[in-house]
């Protein structure tokens, strides 16, 4: 293989301009751990939803006054999934229980007219 041929591998830097951002980044993060006060945005995120036993859907099943295919069709599942859930074979992903929550605290939301 001649010398000629071989190709060189560029080497790709970060710019001064997104470094000194990093560092600015790395700089506020290691005062914010460290308690100190720095001026960046925060946001706070709510708590996931507390989970819902086997019995407490079913009884917000019954509260709707459904049947086990029409709640799930409700709540845009299978009905194998809602089956799943009551059985306590299957917990109810996050997503899922904030839905559940939402049908329980704001039925209105999901029968619409």
């Amino acid at each position: 293989m001649k010398t000629g041929d071989r190709k060189q591998k560029k080497q790709k830097y970060m710019s001064d301009e997104l470094f000194g951002d990093l560092m600015q980044s790395l700089d506020q993060a290691l005062k914010y751990s460290r308690g100190e006060q720095i001026n960046a945005r925060a946001t706070v995120l709510p708590a996931p939803p507390e989970p819902l036993s086997r019995q407490e859907i079913i009884k917000l099943r019954e509260q709707y006054n459904c049947s086990q295919a029409v709640f799930a069709r409700l709540l845009n599942v299978s009905v194998k999934t809602l089956q799943a859930w009551e059985q306590g074979v299957r917990a109810p992903s996050d997503a899922a229980l904030k839905l559940l929550t939402i049908a329980k605290n704001h039925p209105e939301a999901l029968i619409s007219r």
